[in-house]
């Protein structure tokens, strides 16, 4: 949606979209001149890589859970953290191209005794990645707009509300009129869809927070 809105702003620019995941993988291509902008959770980079960007608040998206149709939490229309006491998700662990996502789920279940689920091969495309965690059972920690995907429910988490932040950024001291368009295009959405409101008592680090608050 921020692409499409920017492409409206800008006819006269090519934006070419390019579907990866983590921005881990993306922050490094973005420093070696390989990519212009990505979006993502800008918290979970390693300082130095952080202070060759700049970023510019998105959207904070509430967290979800992605269960089989067999799990007993499936039923549910919503998942209290405090009924994830003692139960394994997968989180990425082990997929060096969204280590800041790991991170973030490291936060999150520590402070509610999530087991974090051990590492699994990098799956491509939506039948690899099914086929993975059918093989491993565990419910996959996701966000609430994740893709459908077949045998399984999406189900909000709750008590408190998590989020995980998004950012754009793009290499410090880059100006271009298309991450202009893009910058403009977040700031209409958020504005109009609530993008940056946070739920009451909603659970995110400090860190992502300040950052988050941060307009470069």
């Amino acid at each position: 949606r921020v692409l499409g809105r920017a492409r409206e702003l800008v006819p006269e620019c090519e934006l070419m979209a390019r579907f990866e995941s983590g921005l881990t993988w993306a922050a490094a291509e973005i420093l070696a001149g390989r990519l212009d902008a990505s979006f993502g959770r800008a918290a979970g980079l390693a300082p130095a890589v952080r202070a060759g960007l700049s970023t510019h608040p998105v959207r904070y998206e509430p967290m979800a859970l992605m269960l089989p149709l067999s799990h007993p939490l499936a039923e549910r229309e919503t998942v209290a953290l405090a009924e994830l006491s003692g139960e394994t998700v997968y989180a990425g662990a082990g997929n060096e191209r969204t280590r800041e996502w790991t991170d973030l789920a490291a936060s999150l279940f520590a402070e509610w005794d999530i087991v974090m689920a051990p590492p699994v091969p990098l799956a491509v495309g939506v039948a690899e990645f099914q086929r993975v965690m059918e093989k491993g059972g565990h419910p996959v920690l996701a966000v609430v707009d994740f893709p459908p995907m077949p045998g399984t429910v999406l189900r909000p988490l709750v008590d408190p509300v998590p989020l995980s932040p998004v950012s754009l950024v793009w290499r410090k001291g880059l100006r271009h009129p298309g991450v202009d368009a893009l910058r403009n295009a977040t700031d209409q959405l958020a504005l109009a869809e609530g993008w940056l409101v946070r739920p009451s008592g909603a659970w995110l680090p400090e860190s992502d927070l300040s950052l988050m608050r941060n307009r470069s």
